[in-house]
């Protein structure tokens, strides 16, 4: 997608030519004499336009304006989400006409989150996967173009939302991909193609190395399948070496059965999306290369199938972690948390200043916060209001749940350290127990993915978060870190400590 930023008021916009011209029009819009303005003013008159959101009037041809087809669009409040909505039934409107070239001019003032909202709003209403199909039929929109009253002073907002964009479609594809195009050992490849971004570098271990470094839940989940185990090292280095990094865990399982603990055959095909927490940092990776924030960010994804052979694992097995924890395992379909106990142990070496794991973990989340919010589970007060905060900016939004030690009660067992599930009620909570006790030495936050990372039904696909979420987080945290080290103090500090 090529994404353009122009300077363009509303008179200005009359003379763009493009084959479609959608103008988001705010309720507290002002007006002057030009001829788009004086097509708001009628139709507001004419109660064609109404003020709530994602109303809009498509005109075809009117005289002074040089695009064939125009959609006035009311963006309600003006807010970030009531753009988010008129964008997207603009653009799904505009769609129709198989446009080529489609500018989206704003009717007054924006701000930097109403134009980043404005840009992925209309990225994802144009999204098309045609990886798999022998008659692909891509996005006709094939130029974007953004009409605002000074670009200069958005230009940071909009490189940021168009990196937004690349990250969020990259999700896309692998977590729409079936699974036998988006194996372990393919993810991988894809993740070490990002290394010719800079400042980013991937290593993959496979099962001698897991094995040696003592990941034996890890392995037991992937010991039922044909195809190898891949743990996946991403590394984005944006600060210097003595600033710790923050830790991105996604859950890479590229098809869940349930193993033994064998799911029901309904909707089974939408087991290739429980890799969308791996695919989710993958395109974090994908976004850091284009923005390059001052920030260290590793990302950590171990990935294997869950499969039903001769090898897989039993109700009642009991493996060892790499944290010397024994697991019971009493239902194999509870295998994520089995891979992701082994990768958080493995965050330790980074000496972490914070670690979230992102997993499709439950269905008991799904119950609890359906397709809306993410679940957020957190041990530190700081990282759970900033990823708060994220989400709220970046429309991907999260919801706390509790980690009352109450909780725990139903992962005790009489043959292990832990069992790998409790009773029905709370389970995603559980599951973040049980998460838990591999996260002692770290501040740590688990985002509960399940019900926000795919769409089922008609509109059934990869949704590519949280990865706004996760880059409003870094991004934040790296304009925060900048802010402390531009003190005479921190600097002074940091001298010394590279001096050592």
């Amino acid at each position: 997608m090529d994404f353009q930023l122009k300077t363009l008021s509303i008179a200005q916009a009359a003379a763009e030519k493009t084959d479609a011209l959608i103008v988001l029009v705010a309720s507290q819009a002002g007006t002057s004499k030009d001829a788009l303005s004086a097509l708001i003013a009628e139709a507001r008159k004419a109660g064609d336009l109404p003020d709530k959101a994602g109303k809009l009037l498509s005109l075809y041809r009117p005289p002074g304006i040089a695009a064939p087809r125009v959609l006035l669009v009311s963006a309600g409040d003006g807010k970030p989400t009531s753009v988010r909505s008129a964008v997207t039934a603009a653009v799904n409107a505009a769609k129709a006409a198989n446009p080529k070239r489609l500018a989206i001019v704003f009717a007054g003032a924006v701000d930097a989150a109403c134009l980043r909202s404005a840009v992925v709003a209309a990225a994802d209403a144009s999204y098309v996967y045609t990886t798999t199909k022998s008659k692909a039929e891509p996005r006709t929109i094939r130029q974007l173009v953004f009409g605002v009253a000074d670009s200069a002073a958005q230009r940071g907002a909009f490189d940021q939302a168009a990196a937004t964009v690349a990250g969020v479609e990259l999700a896309k594809e692998w977590g729409n991909r079936p699974a036998n195009y988006c194996t372990p050992s393919l993810l991988a490849d894809a993740a070490g193609k990002l290394a010719a971004l800079p400042r980013v570098k991937c290593e993959v271990l496979g099962p001698k190395e897991v094995a040696k470094l003592g990941m034996g839940a890890f392995a037991g989940v992937a010991q039922g399948s044909a195809e190898p185990l891949r743990f996946i090292v991403l590394r984005y280095q944006g600060a210097p070496k003595d600033q710790a990094p923050v830790v991105l865990v996604g859950k890479g399982i590229t098809f869940d059965t349930g193993g033994v603990s064998l799911k029901p055959a309904a909707e089974m095909d939408e087991m290739k999306f429980d890799m969308c927490g791996a695919a989710s940092v993958l395109g974090v990776f994908r976004a850091l290369g284009d923005i390059q924030p001052a920030i260290n960010v590793i990302g950590l994804i171990p990935s294997c199938e869950n499969m039903n052979d001769g090898r897989a694992l039993k109700p009642g097995d009991v493996v060892t972690s790499m944290s010397g924890q024994t697991i019971e395992v009493l239902n194999t379909d509870a295998e994520g948390r089995l891979i992701l106990c082994d990768a958080l142990n493995y965050a330790k070496r980074f000496e972490p200043a914070a670690v979230i794991d992102i997993a499709t973990l439950t269905g008991a989340c799904v119950i609890a916060l359906g397709g809306v919010r993410s679940g957020l589970f957190a041990t530190d007060e700081a990282l759970a209001s900033a990823l708060q905060a994220a989400g709220e900016e970046s429309l991907d939004r999260c919801w706390r749940m509790p980690l009352d030690e109450d909780y725990a009660e139903g992962l005790k067992s009489n043959f292990a350290d832990v069992a790998n599930i409790a009773g029905r009620a709370g389970g995603a909570i559980t599951a973040a127990k049980f998460l838990q006790r591999f996260t002692t030495d770290f501040p740590w936050a688990h985002l509960d993915i399940a019900g926000v990372a795919w769409k089922s039904g008609q509109a059934k696909g990869s949704t590519g978060r949280p990865v706004g979420l996760l880059l409003a987080y870094l991004l934040g945290r790296a304009s925060s870190d900048n802010a402390k080290t531009a003190s005479p103090k921190a600097r002074k500090a940091r001298k010394t400590a590279s001096a050592k």
